[in-house]
């Protein structure tokens, strides 16, 4: 029987899992095998609209870019999206079921797993080999009973896996026997190989480690990947973890600051413009003094209410008035487009307890978070110079008010969000709204910009999945990946 299924998973979260799976996926399309990933479980506030209506973690979208395909719903059939510190949104196949404890959803695990079981036997109809992710470790001794992420999954669907660890955060021999060491035999079995990732030195200096481990484990090391300076793939959840702009490299570009809410939904929002060449843009801690800058931008948020009072609570709504006092332009985005009117109103109760917020009042509306969740990909142009754009939302909200008279955004079957009378404030439910060349271009040099450079963010992507495909071809044994994929021929 062939298997045509191939799973990664890591010692630890961060691991490099959606690294390496986005690279099999590429490397494999450029051979010509109709590839898909797939990840059971997951557990992210960055998602993406998919080609069927439905909503996927952000990773898998990006993975799916890799294997040539539009997303779909069956490439992430579980995704929790958290909105307490014990609580998630659970949707299934794309939809949103309802919110659940951990408690609750421990106990729904049979019914999400037959959710899963399902999509992957679809996706195999569909295509010819899936690459598939694992959630954190296989090792998390208090979440293996009814396991649905990682060797659950494998052992339900009798695939193989590769271990993969991040040696650039230390203990990676450690991270990599110790996670063998607290599986099942048959657990252990299924791990073919080990990937080492993000090394940066002498190969030559590592080798008596890989021999030792190779001779410890009776296991290959499959390769060593190399730490990528530069290298930007859409995060699955984290923050990016770059440094703050010192003042000289700073000078001439415009500045922009966004909250890092409690909730902070779908930061991928804010990739192209971390990446422009004309562009300061930092992450600010809500514990942080708050900068100066050009422009303030209110993200996306998973819980709006409960960050809207903590934007108030850490100063600010008083930040936003002054910055704007003096000129400063603020521009919010789904969640923080609804935190810019007069109320929020939650009478179902979809974020927490039922009840209203009053908002920040920089807009005459109102929003009111309904049952059904609005998603879609969508494509218009800007009020502004009518650039061109496309995105996707996401959102619960439905938002209405003599504000939205003046629109933000002029789509194919709708207007969108608004722009304040004296044009300082720009707002909108879309997110990848700096994704499309010409509308980052156009926003950019509505905030402040002068002389603005087109950067091209698709194209940047496309050149770094292809970066990490190449990875794979120069470091890891392509002969051995092909035997555990029963490829020994690429199919015609």
């Amino acid at each position: 029987m062939i298997n045509n299924t191939l799973m990664v998973q890591g010692t630890t979260s961060d691991a490099g899992k959606s690294l390496l799976v986005t690279a099999l996926c590429r490397w494999l399309f450029r051979q010509g095998v109709r590839v898909a990933p797939f990840k059971p479980q997951n557990m992210a506030l960055n998602s993406a609209v998919t080609v069927d209506g439905g909503e996927i973690g952000r990773a898998q979208a990006v993975q799916a870019y890799a294997c040539g395909l539009e997303p779909h719903t069956d490439m992430n059939p579980v995704l929790l999206k958290p909105n307490t510190d014990i609580g998630a949104q659970v949707i299934i196949q794309g939809h949103a079921i309802g919110n659940m404890d951990a408690q609750n959803y421990h106990d729904y695990k049979s019914i999400a797993s037959d959710a899963v079981v399902e999509s992957h036997t679809r996706l195999k109809s569909r295509y010819h080999r899936i690459i598939v992710e694992g959630a954190g470790s296989p090792a998390e001794i208090n979440l293996r009973a009814n396991d649905i992420a990682n060797m659950g999954f494998a052992e339900k669907v009798d695939c193989p896996v590769i271990l993969i660890a991040d040696i650039d955060r230390g203990g990676v021999f450690a991270h990599l026997v110790g996670t063998l060491e607290l599986l099942s035999e048959t657990e252990r079995g299924r791990i073919k190989g080990f990937v080492i990732n993000r090394f940066r030195g002498d190969i030559s200096l590592l080798q008596s480690g890989l021999d030792w481990l190779e001779r410890y484990t009776g296991k290959p090391v499959i390769g060593v990947l190399p730490y990528l300076r530069g290298l930007h793939l859409e995060a699955e959840d984290a923050l990016p973890q770059d440094k703050k702009t010192d003042v000289d490299t700073a000078t001439g570009k415009l500045r922009i600051i966004v909250p890092v809410l409690p909730r902070i939904s779908n930061h991928t929002d804010f990739d192209p413009l971390r990446l422009h060449p004309q562009v300061d843009l930092q992450f600010v801690s809500l514990d942080e003094e708050i900068p100066t800058a050009d422009l303030i931008i209110l993200p996306g948020s998973k819980s709006v209410r409960d960050d809207l009072t903590w934007l108030r609570e850490k100063g600010w709504a008083t930040a936003i008035e002054r910055h704007l006092r003096y000129g400063g332009k603020l521009i919010g985005i789904c969640g923080g487009f609804q935190m810019l009117g007069k109320w929020i109103h939650d009478p179902h109760g979809i974020e927490g307890e039922s009840g209203s917020i009053e908002g920040l009042g920089l807009f005459d509306m109102e929003t009111t978070l309904a049952p059904e969740k609005q998603l879609r990909n969508v494509q218009g142009r800007l009020s502004i110079d009518n650039a061109d754009i496309s995105g996707y939302e996401i959102h619960a909200g439905v938002t209405h008010g003599p504000a939205l008279d003046k629109p933000a955004l002029y789509l194919e079957q709708n207007t969108d969000g608004a722009i304040s009378e004296d044009d300082s404030i720009f707002a909108t439910y879309l997110h990848g709204l700096f994704e499309s060349s010409a509308a980052c271009a156009t926003l950019l040099a509505w905030a402040g910009l002068k002389a603005v450079k087109s950067y091209d963010y698709h194209a940047q992507r496309e050149a770094d999945i292809n970066r990490v495909a190449d990875m794979v071809e120069q470091h890891l044994d392509t002969d051995r990946l092909l035997k555990l994929l029963d490829l020994q021929a690429v199919p015609a």
